[in-house]
């Protein structure tokens, strides 16, 4: 059975004949809250979807987790040997890293080269699967390039290029056995593979890797399993996450994602303000009703309850409603998207910048709860002050001039 204040709340917001006036502004506090709502939720899911997409590119050209020491690892076999032993590895491969000189016959600049061991290194990426033409190194003459740095030399399969190496100035002619597409910019624009044997020539590192990368069967394992690594294998080794590799990246999109939350709650708080000053209204046009209900006996708190349901059903309606419509914006936000495209000539996201033929979504249940809790405090606190106000007038002066 329905309670009487919240009966009567009701009445008091959707008025069939007088007080029109208030079902309307009630209307546009409604809509006030759903348009937020489906605001917030749209927003957050196109970044936790942009936030996902960085991390599968990234984890799909990296290991999971580093195991190297600032000098270089020797007796790789044998760490690689224990660190397979773990559960939860799937996966481990040695590599090199460094930087090269890149000789046109025109100008220089600097790359990233990896040296790889071809077998290993499919268990711990994916870079095998990002060719897009020709194949992985197998010789040590190969060398594999991304499609952007393809471009900018305007090469193939098949052509050369010359490195010049940083530890003795020596040239390497390498022929190019394949073009990759990560996903990646700063990957496809500057980082080349070449053959384990051939990086550890190219710096003069006998014996000795770089580091060692792992692969484990979950990548949200990765702070888990660093801990036990390092405790493992003592203070002479350096272990990090595919996270810490990269962390002004995702600090970058940890703020974003909580400036838009910010920014954007800003609508349900204007909205809250509008649900605020229709209260205020409400209770001055029913103050003889608020005396009489006092004069019958109801208490302070039923009064209280009466003006402070209102605000909680604005904002329970509001929160219905912009679900469904974020929902629907979702859903159908890459039809939207090729819409505008085709009709205004607009590109939200372009392709050659954004690395997308589809805007990414996901929705994360902890953004719904927390926008769904901000939105129901943010209304009930908007009907506080109502609540508190009406609650207060006393039966005498609620009727001394009626």
């Amino acid at each position: 059975m329905m309670r009487y204040e919240l009966w009567l709340g009701l009445r008091y917001l959707f008025a069939k004949r007088r007080e029109r006036f208030i079902s309307i502004i009630a209307l546009l506090s409604i809509g006030g809250v759903a348009l937020g709502v489906a605001a917030l939720l749209v927003v957050l899911a196109v970044m936790s979807g942009f936030d996902h997409d960085i991390k599968d590119k990234l984890v799909g050209t990296n290991a999971h987790l580093i195991v190297d020491t600032p000098t270089g690892v020797e007796g790789a076999d044998e760490l690689m040997r224990q660190l397979s032993a773990l559960e939860h590895v799937v996966g481990v491969s040695p590599f090199v890293s460094g930087q090269a000189i890149l000789r046109l016959p025109d100008q220089a600049f600097g790359v990233m080269v990896r040296g790889m061991d071809v077998e290993r290194e499919a268990r711990v990426n994916r870079l095998g699967e990002y060719v897009v033409a020709g194949r992985v190194p197998q010789a040590d003459d190969d060398v594999i390039i991304g499609t952007e740095l393809g471009a900018f030399l305007h090469a193939a399969p098949g052509g050369t290029l010359t490195l010049i190496s940083p530890a003795d100035g020596s040239t390497h002619e390498l022929v190019i056995c394949g073009l990759f597409r990560s996903g990646m910019y700063e990957y496809d624009a500057s980082l080349i593979g070449i053959t384990l044997a051939r990086a550890q020539q190219l710096y003069h590192l006998r014996g000795v890797v770089t580091g060692i990368g792992v692969k484990l069967d979950r990548l949200e394992r990765s702070s888990e399993m660093e801990r036990l690594i390092r405790q493992r294998l003592g203070g002479g080794y350096r272990v990090r996450t595919w996270m810490e590799l990269n962390p002004a990246l995702f600090g970058a999109l940890r703020v974003e994602k909580t400036v838009m939350f910010v920014i954007l709650t800003l609508i349900i708080v204007v909205a809250a303000l509008n649900i605020m000053s229709m209260l205020i209204m409400i209770v001055m046009e029913k103050t003889k009703d608020i005396g009489i209900l006092r004069a019958l006996g109801a208490r302070r708190s039923s009064i209280a309850t009466l003006f402070l349901s209102q605000g909680c059903v604005i904002g329970l309606m509001g929160i219905g409603f912009g679900l469904a419509g974020g929902w629907l914006v979702i859903l159908n936000l890459n039809g939207l998207a090729k819409w505008l495209e085709r009709t205004f000539g607009w590109s939200l996201f372009p392709p050659t910048i954004y690395y997308l033929d589809h805007i990414p979504t996901q929705i994360n249940p902890f953004d719904v709860i927390g926008v769904v809790t901000a939105t129901f405090l943010l209304a009930m606190l908007a009907g506080t002050y109502a609540a508190v106000r009406a609650a207060r007038l006393s039966p005498v002066d609620a009727l001394r001039y009626e």
